[in-house]
């Protein structure tokens, strides 16, 4: 198998006690990452709970042992870097450096519900590059740091926890301002499409992350990173491709993601609201093949 990680997506949807049991679940049968949502509203779950992400992947660390951890993606409207760091170096110490940090722009409904304001996609874009750089700026050890929209200052303490390294760092980009965020910094690029993206099926979704990953090879080349370097990891499942509907499905998505040179791929959970949930036995015949 060319894939080095299949992984799953769990919103933070519900109690945390029905939660637990898919965390266990994906471990035992095989995925290589469980990830949750960062939102604080989402259009797919209106008039349930939807928990904290690194509270939830705290809480999923004690209850697994292998399977790494990671935030699809934590939002950079309401996350700041110093605060970022902390909260992320502190699952990474609980989970035993388990934890994959995904970070992204974020949705303008939870800037709404953070704070009141509806901001347009550039301030958007401005803070989230000063999110992804302040975040690295914070784990170089700098007490102090100056962005375009976001700084901090005063830091005494330390980074990071002793002997604790720092998470594997994902970014999510579809845009070019983003792809290029991606290339200078990220570990691994995620991608689902980006929204033209949830309105294309087949070829037409496939060619749109050619195209996406043409510009990210331009980008890392523009920095100076050979593009091999860096993961490349796509989700299923937020859009019109669905692929846990039957194993056939799964197995001819796996080959497409493999064709289009992705290392990851990542799909939604049986227990997933608004639809996009599917029989736990897909999952798993599909993967007793893979493995």
């Amino acid at each position: 198998m060319a894939l080095s990680r299949i992984s799953l997506v769990i919103p933070p949807v519900g109690l945390w006690r029905e939660q637990a049991r898919w965390y266990q679940w994906a471990e035992d049968v095989g995925y290589d990452v469980v990830y949750t949502y960062d939102h604080l509203t989402h259009a797919t779950a209106p008039g349930m709970w939807l928990g904290e992400a690194f509270s939830t992947l705290t809480a999923a660390a004690a209850v697994t042992d292998r399977v790494k951890l990671g935030t699809l993606v934590a939002s950079a409207v309401f996350r700041s870097p110093v605060a970022l760091a902390r909260a992320a170096m502190t699952v990474q110490d609980i989970s035993g450096g388990r934890l994959v940090l995904g970070l992204g722009m974020g949705a303008p409904s939870c800037a709404v519900a953070d704070h009141g304001e509806r901001p347009e996609l550039r301030d958007m874009s401005r803070r989230f590059a000063d999110v992804v750089r302040g975040y690295r700026a914070v784990l170089d050890g700098a007490t102090e740091w100056q962005g375009e929209t976001l700084s901090f200052g005063g830091l005494e303490t330390l980074p990071a926890p002793d002997g604790v390294a720092a998470p594997e760092f994902l970014v999510a980009a579809h845009g070019p301002r983003a792809l290029a965020l991606a290339a200078r910094y990220a570990d691994t690029w995620n991608t689902y499409g980006g929204p033209a993206g949830r309105e294309l099926d087949g070829d037409e979704f496939w060619q749109l992350l050619a195209q996406q990953a043409s510009v990210f090879d331009e980008q890392c080349e523009r920095y100076d990173r050979d593009p091999a370097d860096v993961s490349r990891s796509v989700m299923i499942g937020f859009g019109k491709v669905r692929l846990t509907s039957d194993v056939g499905s799964y197995l001819d998505t796996v080959e497409r993601a493999e064709a289009g040179g992705f290392d990851e791929l990542i799909v939604y959970g049986p227990d997933s609201p608004s639809g996009m949930g599917s029989d736990p036995r897909v999952h798993e015949q599909a993967l007793a093949r893979l493995r």
